[in-house]
Protein backbone atom coordinates (compact mmCIF):
# COMPACT_ATOMS: atom_id res chain seq x y z
CA UNK A 1 0.00 0.00 0.00
CA UNK A 2 1.49 3.36 -1.03
CA UNK A 3 2.17 5.73 1.85
CA UNK A 4 0.25 9.03 1.83
CA UNK A 5 1.96 11.97 3.54
CA UNK A 6 0.98 15.53 4.31
CA UNK A 7 3.39 18.48 4.69
CA UNK A 8 2.68 22.10 5.59
CA UNK A 9 5.32 24.46 4.16
CA UNK A 10 6.77 26.95 6.64
CA UNK A 11 6.82 30.63 5.62
CA UNK A 12 10.64 30.73 5.70
CA UNK A 13 10.72 28.11 2.93
CA UNK A 14 9.09 30.59 0.52
CA UNK A 15 10.84 30.74 -2.86
CA UNK A 16 12.55 27.36 -2.51
CA UNK A 17 12.23 24.84 -5.36
CA UNK A 18 9.92 21.92 -4.63
CA UNK A 19 12.52 19.19 -5.32
CA UNK A 20 15.10 20.94 -3.11
CA UNK A 21 12.56 21.29 -0.28
CA UNK A 22 11.53 17.62 -0.50
CA UNK A 23 15.19 16.60 -0.54
CA UNK A 24 15.65 18.36 2.79
CA UNK A 25 12.49 16.84 4.26
CA UNK A 26 13.29 13.31 3.10
CA UNK A 27 17.09 13.18 3.45
CA UNK A 28 17.04 9.39 3.17
CA UNK A 29 15.69 9.67 -0.40
CA UNK A 30 17.80 10.65 -3.43
CA UNK A 31 17.01 13.78 -5.43
CA UNK A 32 16.43 11.68 -8.56
CA UNK A 33 13.87 9.50 -6.71
CA UNK A 34 11.97 12.57 -5.48
CA UNK A 35 12.04 14.19 -8.93
CA UNK A 36 10.66 10.98 -10.37
CA UNK A 37 7.64 10.89 -8.04
CA UNK A 38 7.03 14.61 -8.74
CA UNK A 39 7.02 13.84 -12.50
CA UNK A 40 4.52 11.05 -11.79
CA UNK A 41 2.16 13.70 -10.30
CA UNK A 42 2.49 12.19 -6.82
CA UNK A 43 2.97 15.63 -5.17
CA UNK A 44 -0.11 17.87 -5.19
CA UNK A 45 -1.35 21.11 -3.67
CA UNK A 46 -5.09 21.84 -3.56
CA UNK A 47 -5.65 18.88 -5.86
CA UNK A 48 -3.23 20.08 -8.54
CA UNK A 49 0.00 18.21 -9.36
CA UNK A 50 3.20 20.25 -8.96
CA UNK A 51 6.40 20.26 -11.02
CA UNK A 52 9.93 19.99 -9.64
CA UNK A 53 10.54 23.65 -10.61
CA UNK A 54 7.56 24.85 -8.57
CA UNK A 55 8.58 27.64 -6.19
CA UNK A 56 7.07 27.36 -2.73
CA UNK A 57 4.81 30.21 -1.63
CA UNK A 58 4.91 29.37 2.06
CA UNK A 59 2.15 27.92 4.24
CA UNK A 60 0.73 25.76 1.44
CA UNK A 61 -0.33 22.19 2.20
CA UNK A 62 1.38 19.46 0.17
CA UNK A 63 0.08 15.93 -0.30
CA UNK A 64 2.65 13.29 -1.23
CA UNK A 65 2.05 9.69 -2.30
CA UNK A 66 5.20 7.63 -1.63
CA UNK A 67 5.22 4.54 -3.88
CA UNK A 68 5.75 1.07 -2.48
CA UNK A 69 9.32 -0.27 -2.68
CA UNK A 70 9.91 -2.07 -5.97
CA UNK A 71 11.25 -5.60 -5.93
CA UNK A 72 14.89 -5.68 -6.94
CA UNK A 73 15.27 -7.16 -10.42
CA UNK A 74 19.07 -6.91 -10.51
CA UNK A 75 20.52 -10.39 -10.11
CA UNK A 76 23.30 -11.33 -7.66
CA UNK A 77 26.46 -12.51 -9.40
CA UNK A 78 29.44 -14.34 -7.98
CA UNK A 79 32.05 -11.76 -9.00
CA UNK A 80 35.26 -11.56 -6.92
CA UNK A 81 35.59 -8.36 -4.89
CA UNK A 82 38.70 -6.74 -3.42
CA UNK A 83 37.29 -5.90 0.01
CA UNK A 84 39.58 -3.66 2.07
CA UNK A 85 37.33 -3.50 5.16
CA UNK A 86 33.99 -4.94 6.24
CA UNK A 87 31.75 -5.00 9.31
CA UNK A 88 28.00 -5.23 9.98
CA UNK A 89 27.40 -1.59 8.91
CA UNK A 90 29.56 -1.04 5.86
CA UNK A 91 32.30 -2.25 3.60
CA UNK A 92 35.10 -0.55 1.64
CA UNK A 93 35.79 -1.99 -1.81
CA UNK A 94 38.77 -1.44 -4.09
CA UNK A 95 36.99 -1.24 -7.48
CA UNK A 96 38.94 -2.30 -10.57
CA UNK A 97 39.13 -0.18 -13.70
CA UNK A 98 36.41 -1.10 -16.19
CA UNK A 99 33.78 -2.16 -13.65
CA UNK A 100 30.50 -0.22 -13.70
CA UNK A 101 29.25 0.66 -10.19
CA UNK A 102 25.51 0.16 -10.69
CA UNK A 103 23.30 -1.21 -13.48
CA UNK A 104 22.16 1.15 -16.23
CA UNK A 105 21.21 0.95 -19.90
CA UNK A 106 23.70 -1.37 -21.58
CA UNK A 107 25.19 -2.60 -18.28
CA UNK A 108 22.72 -4.76 -16.37
CA UNK A 109 25.24 -7.45 -15.42
CA UNK A 110 28.82 -7.56 -14.22
CA UNK A 111 28.45 -4.41 -12.10
CA UNK A 112 29.64 -3.76 -8.56
CA UNK A 113 26.01 -3.92 -7.38
CA UNK A 114 25.58 -7.40 -8.91
CA UNK A 115 28.68 -8.52 -7.00
CA UNK A 116 27.56 -6.84 -3.75
CA UNK A 117 24.14 -8.50 -3.87
CA UNK A 118 25.85 -11.89 -3.97
CA UNK A 119 28.45 -11.05 -1.31
CA UNK A 120 26.10 -9.30 1.15
CA UNK A 121 23.12 -11.59 0.53
CA UNK A 122 20.53 -8.81 0.71
CA UNK A 123 22.16 -6.90 3.57
CA UNK A 124 22.47 -3.52 1.81
CA UNK A 125 20.82 -0.15 2.42
CA UNK A 126 17.75 0.53 0.27
CA UNK A 127 17.94 4.31 0.28
CA UNK A 128 19.21 4.74 -3.28
CA UNK A 129 16.57 2.47 -4.74
CA UNK A 130 16.57 -0.92 -6.37
CA UNK A 131 19.31 -0.19 -8.88
CA UNK A 132 21.84 1.26 -6.42
CA UNK A 133 21.44 -0.59 -3.10
CA UNK A 134 24.14 0.36 -0.62
CA UNK A 135 25.81 2.86 -2.94
CA UNK A 136 26.62 6.01 -0.93
CA UNK A 137 28.87 7.57 -3.58
CA UNK A 138 30.21 6.36 -6.90
CA UNK A 139 33.25 6.50 -9.13
CA UNK A 140 33.26 6.25 -12.92
CA UNK A 141 33.57 2.94 -14.77
CA UNK A 142 37.16 3.59 -15.84
CA UNK A 143 38.25 5.15 -12.54
CA UNK A 144 39.75 2.59 -10.17
CA UNK A 145 39.95 2.70 -6.41
CA UNK A 146 38.18 2.87 -3.06
CA UNK A 147 34.43 3.04 -2.65
CA UNK A 148 32.31 2.83 0.51
CA UNK A 149 29.09 0.76 0.63
CA UNK A 150 26.40 0.98 3.33
CA UNK A 151 24.77 -2.21 4.62
CA UNK A 152 21.81 -0.51 6.29
CA UNK A 153 19.81 2.70 5.95
CA UNK A 154 21.04 4.24 9.22
CA UNK A 155 24.68 3.91 8.14
CA UNK A 156 23.83 5.22 4.68
CA UNK A 157 22.22 8.40 6.05
CA UNK A 158 25.14 9.13 8.41
CA UNK A 159 27.76 8.54 5.72
CA UNK A 160 25.84 10.69 3.23
CA UNK A 161 25.73 13.49 5.83
CA UNK A 162 29.53 13.36 6.12
CA UNK A 163 29.87 13.72 2.35
CA UNK A 164 27.43 16.64 2.37
CA UNK A 165 29.31 18.33 5.25
CA UNK A 166 32.71 17.77 3.57
CA UNK A 167 34.07 15.78 6.54
CA UNK A 168 34.35 12.68 4.35
CA UNK A 169 37.94 12.69 3.02
CA UNK A 170 38.91 11.40 -0.44
CA UNK A 171 42.16 11.71 -2.33
CA UNK A 172 42.88 10.60 -5.88
CA UNK A 173 45.99 10.27 -8.00
CA UNK A 174 46.03 11.00 -11.72
CA UNK A 175 48.32 11.52 -14.67
CA UNK A 176 47.46 14.67 -16.60
CA UNK A 177 48.66 16.21 -19.84
CA UNK A 178 51.33 18.90 -19.55
CA UNK A 179 52.71 20.73 -16.53
CA UNK A 180 50.74 22.88 -14.14
CA UNK A 181 51.98 26.45 -13.51
CA UNK A 182 52.08 25.84 -9.74
CA UNK A 183 53.07 22.83 -7.63
CA UNK A 184 49.93 23.23 -5.53
CA UNK A 185 46.59 24.86 -6.23
CA UNK A 186 42.83 24.92 -5.84
CA UNK A 187 40.24 24.73 -8.63
CA UNK A 188 37.05 26.42 -7.47
CA UNK A 189 34.65 26.31 -10.43
CA UNK A 190 30.95 25.35 -10.44
CA UNK A 191 29.96 22.27 -12.45
CA UNK A 192 26.71 21.56 -14.27
CA UNK A 193 25.45 19.50 -17.17
CA UNK A 194 26.51 20.64 -20.64
CA UNK A 195 23.70 22.06 -22.75
CA UNK A 196 25.55 21.03 -25.92
CA UNK A 197 26.01 17.39 -24.87
CA UNK A 198 23.78 16.11 -22.06
CA UNK A 199 26.13 13.19 -21.42
CA UNK A 200 28.92 15.58 -20.42
CA UNK A 201 29.46 17.88 -17.47
CA UNK A 202 31.15 21.28 -17.76
CA UNK A 203 32.26 24.36 -15.83
CA UNK A 204 29.25 26.68 -15.97
CA UNK A 205 27.33 29.21 -13.92
CA UNK A 206 23.98 27.95 -15.24
CA UNK A 207 22.13 25.25 -13.26
CA UNK A 208 25.40 24.29 -11.57
CA UNK A 209 26.66 23.36 -8.12
CA UNK A 210 29.84 24.54 -6.35
CA UNK A 211 32.85 22.29 -6.97
CA UNK A 212 36.26 22.53 -5.30
CA UNK A 213 39.33 20.39 -6.08
CA UNK A 214 42.76 20.72 -4.41
CA UNK A 215 45.82 19.44 -6.31
CA UNK A 216 49.50 18.77 -5.58
CA UNK A 217 52.12 17.86 -8.19
CA UNK A 218 53.97 14.65 -7.27
CA UNK A 219 56.22 14.23 -10.33
CA UNK A 220 56.68 15.89 -13.70
CA UNK A 221 57.65 14.39 -17.06
CA UNK A 222 58.27 15.92 -20.46
CA UNK A 223 54.61 15.98 -21.53
CA UNK A 224 52.72 14.75 -18.46
CA UNK A 225 52.43 15.23 -14.69
CA UNK A 226 51.58 12.84 -11.87
CA UNK A 227 49.35 14.64 -9.35
CA UNK A 228 47.41 14.06 -6.13
CA UNK A 229 43.91 15.50 -5.83
CA UNK A 230 41.70 16.07 -2.80
CA UNK A 231 37.97 16.53 -3.30
CA UNK A 232 36.16 19.11 -1.19
CA UNK A 233 32.93 18.39 -3.08
CA UNK A 234 31.85 15.35 -5.08
CA UNK A 235 30.29 16.38 -8.37
CA UNK A 236 29.91 14.04 -11.34
CA UNK A 237 33.21 13.86 -13.29
CA UNK A 238 34.58 16.64 -11.02
CA UNK A 239 38.30 15.91 -11.37
CA UNK A 240 38.05 15.21 -15.09
CA UNK A 241 36.09 18.43 -15.76
CA UNK A 242 38.25 20.62 -13.52
CA UNK A 243 41.57 19.45 -14.96
CA UNK A 244 40.25 19.80 -18.52
CA UNK A 245 39.12 23.35 -17.69
CA UNK A 246 42.75 24.18 -16.80
CA UNK A 247 43.92 22.83 -20.16
CA UNK A 248 45.42 19.73 -18.50
CA UNK A 249 42.91 16.88 -18.95
CA UNK A 250 43.46 13.48 -17.38
CA UNK A 251 45.56 11.21 -19.60
CA UNK A 252 43.46 8.65 -21.47
CA UNK A 253 40.17 10.48 -20.85
CA UNK A 254 38.04 9.78 -23.95
CA UNK A 255 35.39 12.36 -23.02
CA UNK A 256 37.23 15.44 -21.76
CA UNK A 257 40.68 14.81 -23.21
CA UNK A 258 42.06 15.32 -26.74
CA UNK A 259 40.39 13.47 -29.62
CA UNK A 260 43.52 11.40 -30.17
CA UNK A 261 43.27 9.43 -26.94
CA UNK A 262 45.87 7.19 -25.28
CA UNK A 263 44.09 3.93 -26.04
CA UNK A 264 46.52 1.73 -24.07
CA UNK A 265 45.07 3.15 -20.82
CA UNK A 266 41.52 2.11 -21.80
CA UNK A 267 40.07 5.16 -20.10
CA UNK A 268 41.28 7.92 -17.79
CA UNK A 269 44.39 7.41 -15.64
CA UNK A 270 42.61 8.20 -12.37
CA UNK A 271 42.65 6.25 -9.11
CA UNK A 272 40.66 6.83 -5.89
CA UNK A 273 43.61 6.19 -3.57
CA UNK A 274 42.52 7.07 -0.04
CA UNK A 275 39.27 7.36 1.85
CA UNK A 276 38.66 8.45 5.45
CA UNK A 277 35.48 8.91 7.46
CA UNK A 278 33.84 8.55 10.87
CA UNK A 279 32.27 5.16 11.43
CA UNK A 280 28.48 5.69 11.45
CA UNK A 281 27.94 3.54 14.56
CA UNK A 282 31.12 3.62 16.65
CA UNK A 283 32.22 7.15 15.76
CA UNK A 284 35.78 5.85 15.25
CA UNK A 285 37.82 7.59 12.53
CA UNK A 286 38.69 5.10 9.77
CA UNK A 287 41.27 5.67 7.05
CA UNK A 288 42.16 3.42 4.11
CA UNK A 289 44.76 3.55 1.36
CA UNK A 290 45.08 1.49 -1.83
CA UNK A 291 48.14 0.85 -3.94
CA UNK A 292 48.29 2.23 -7.45
CA UNK A 293 46.98 -0.48 -9.81
CA UNK A 294 49.09 -2.13 -12.50
CA UNK A 295 47.83 0.00 -15.40
CA UNK A 296 48.76 3.18 -13.51
CA UNK A 297 52.23 1.99 -12.43
CA UNK A 298 53.07 0.70 -15.91
CA UNK A 299 52.13 4.05 -17.45
CA UNK A 300 54.30 5.93 -14.92
CA UNK A 301 57.22 3.58 -15.67
CA UNK A 302 56.82 4.27 -19.37
CA UNK A 303 56.83 8.05 -18.77
CA UNK A 304 59.98 7.81 -16.66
Amino acid sequence: MAEQLELVVAQEEKGKRLDVFLGEQFSEKTRSFLQKIISQQAVTCQGKPLTKNYRLKGEEQLFIVMPDPVELDVQPENIPLDIVYEDSDLLVVNKPKGMVVHPAAGNYTGTLVNALLHHCKGSLSGINGVIRPGIVHRIDKDTSGLLIVAKNDQSHVKLAEQIKNHSFERTYEAVIYGRLPQQEGVVDKPIGRSEKDRKKMCVTQKNSKPAVTHYTVLEEYSQFSHIRLRLETGRTHQIRVHMASLGHPVAGDPVYGPKKCITELQGQCLHAKTIAFEHPTTGKWLSFDSELPDYFRKFLAKLR
